[in-house]
C-alpha cells in the first residue's frame, strides 16, 4: 500500500475521495481568492461599488477611475525575468538535446506563462508528458489545481478539477497513472485511466509567510494602495466639477430705475456706489492632492521594487553602466527571488525530460554530463552596450573568458549553442598580403625563419 492509498484510507476511505478532498473550505477558499484575483485584473476594483449620494438636493453619481496599475506592474517583473530566453550551459551532447526540447515543446513561452500565473495568483502547476515523439507540457491554472500533501508537505498526488456545462470533470494525478472522471449523467465513473509517465506535476510557488506549499498572489500587497489611488483621484475629480459651479454673490443697494431692454444680448445688473457683485466657489487644494498622489505612486513603486525610470517617473540623462546598474538594484533583487523558484521547477522539469527521453526515445546521458547542466536567466535590463562589449573584448584578448563564455554574455547572442555551431561551420579567412609592403612582410619572414635556426 502507498503513502496515497494510506492518506485515503485513513481520510476519505472512499474510491471518489477526490470529491470531497476539492470541496473542503481551504481549498473552495484559495480558488475564491484565485477568482476575486481574476476579476479585479479584469477591471473589477472597489472604487465601481461606491454608491451614489445627494448634493444640492440632487442625486449625485460620483466619478469612478479605475487605474489598471496591476498589470502594469505585472508585465514588467514577468518581462524583466523572461523577456530574454534562458540560455542553458553544459555538456554539448545535453545542451544541444534540451535545446530542441525546449524548441519544440514552446518553452520559452510557456516560461512566461508559467511566472505570470506565479505572480498573479501565487502558484502554478505543470504536467510534463510525451506526445506523438515530442516532449511537451501542459499548464494547469491554480483555481483548478489542487495538490494532495502529506502531514511532512510531501506531495502525494494532484487533481485537476473543472466545470463545463455543468458536468464536473476530475483528472487524477498519481505517481504511476492518470485517471479521469465525471458525473455526466449524473453518477461519478471513470472514463478513462493512463499510465503516467513523467510522474507528478511540478508545482511552482512563491513565498508565503503562513504556508510552506502555498504562494501569495502579487497582488495582495498592491491594492489597498491602488484603491487609495483610485479614491483619491475619483474623489479629487468630483470637487473640480463642483467647484465649476459658483454661487453668484449680490453685495450692497441695487439702482431701481428703468429695466434692462430685452433686445440687450445677455444681462447684466445695476449697483448702488459700494455694491459687489461676485461669484462664490470653494478653492481646491491642487498641492495636497498632488503631494498625496505622489507619495502614493512612490509607495506603490517601492513596494512592487519597480525602478521609477521604467515608470516615466525619473527624468535621466547620459548614464554608465554602474549608474544604471543602481537604478535597477530593486528590479535586479526582485527577479533574483522569482529566478529561485522558476529555477526549481526548471530543474524537476529537465530531471522528468531526462527520464522520458532515456525510457521511450533511447537518449541517456550519465550523471556527469547530466549535473554539467545549467542556466542562465538574462536580465532585461537596460546596458551599455558599448562598454560590455570592450570589457568582453579586454577579457578575451587577456585570455580570461573562453569563446562560449564570451557569446553568453554579448547583449546581441540570443542562442548560444547555435552561435557556437555556425562559428565552428565557418571556414577560416583568407588573409590578404598587400604587395606595397611586401618588402615589410619579407623581413618578418627573414626573423622568423632566423628565430626558428
Amino acid at each position: 500500500m502507498t503513502n496515497l492509498d494510506e492518506f485515503i484510507k485513513d481520510k476519505y476511505n472512499d474510491p471518489y475521495w477526490f470529491v470531497e478532498f476539492v470541496g473542503e473550505i481551504p481549498n473552495q477558499l484559495r480558488v475564491q481568492d484565485v477568482q476575486s484575483k481574476k476579476e479585479y485584473l479584469d477591471g473589477s476594483h472597489a472604487i465601481l461599488n461606491k454608491p451614489a449620494y445627494k448634493y444640492n438636493g440632487k442625486e449625485f453619481i460620483p466619478r469612478k477611475i479605475v487605474l489598471q496599475y496591476a498589470k502594469t506592474l505585472l508585465n514588467f517583473q514577468k518581462a524583466y525575468l523572461l523577456q530574454l530566453p534562458v540560455t542553458l550551459t553544459g555538456n554539448d551532447k545535453v545542451v544541444k538535446h534540451y535545446s530542441q526540447v525546449t524548441r519544440k515543446g514552446k518553452y520559452d513561452r510557456l516560461n512566461i506563462k508559467l511566472l505570470d500565473k506565479v505572480l498573479k495568483y501565487g502558484q502554478v502547476a505543470e504536467y510534463v508528458y510525451l506526445h506523438d515523439g515530442v516532449i511537451k507540457s501542459k499548464l494547469i491554472d491554480a483555481s483548478e489545481g489542487f495538490p494532495v500533501y502529506d502531514h511532512e508537505n510531501n506531495l502525494l498526488a494532484f487533481v485537476e478539477a473543472y466545470v463545463v456545462d455543468a458536468i464536473s470533470y476530475f483528472i487524477v494525478y498519481k505517481e504511476d497513472v492518470v485517471e479521469k472522471y465525471n458525473n455526466n449523467g449524473g453518477d461519478m465513473r471513470m472514463t478513462e485511466r493512463y499510465a503516467n509517465l513523467s510522474g507528478l506535476p511540478i508545482i511552482y510557488h512563491n513565498d508565503n509567510e503562513l504556508f510552506e506549499n502555498q504562494g501569495k498572489s502579487e497582488l495582495d500587497d498592491w491594492i489597498s494602495i491602488l484603491d487609495s489611488m483610485e479614491d483619491l483621484i475619483s474623489k479629487y475629480t468630483d470637487s473640480f466639477y463642483k467647484f465649476m459651479n459658483p454661487i453668484p454673490v449680490a453685495t450692497g443697494q441695487q439702482l431701481k430705475g428703468q429695466a434692462l431692454s430685452s433686445d440687450v444680448v445677455g444681462g447684466g445688473i445695476n449697483l448702488d456706489d459700494g455694491g459687489e457683485f461676485k461669484f462664490a466657489s470653494g478653492q481646491t487644494d491642487s498641492k495636497s492632492f498632488e503631494i498625496i498622489y505622489k507619495t502614493l505612486v512612490q509607495s506603490l513603486l517601492d513596494v512592487s521594487q519597480t525602478p521609477a525610470v521604467s515608470m516615466n517617473k525619473t527624468d535621466i540623462s547620459n548614464l554608465s553602466e554602474v549608474s544604471i546598474k543602481l537604478l535597477f538594484q530593486l528590479a535586479n533583487i526582485k527577479a533574483g527571488m522569482n529566478e529561485v523558484f522558476m529555477r526549481e521547477g526548471f530543474e524537476q522539469r529537465y530531471e522528468k525530460i531526462r527520464v522520458l527521453s532515456a525510457e521511450y526515445k533511447g537518449i541517456v546521458f550519465n550523471d556527469d554530463e547530466y549535473d554539467s547542466l545549467d542556466m542562465v536567466f538574462q536580465y532585461a535590463q537596460p546596458s551599455n552596450d558599448k562598454e560590455i562589449i570592450e570589457n568582453i573584448k579586454l577579457l578575451r584578448e587577456m585570455g580570461g573568458m573562453s569563446l562560449e563564455s564570451m557569446l553568453e554574455k554579448s547583449p546581441y547572442t540570443t542562442d548560444v549553442q547555435y552561435e557556437m555551431e555556425r562559428l565552428k561551420s565557418e571556414e577560416p579567412v583568407e588573409v590578404v598580403v598587400d604587395e606595397s609592403n611586401g618588402d615589410e612582410d619579407k623581413k618578418e619572414d627573414d626573423k622568423e625563419k632566423d628565430l626558428t635556426v
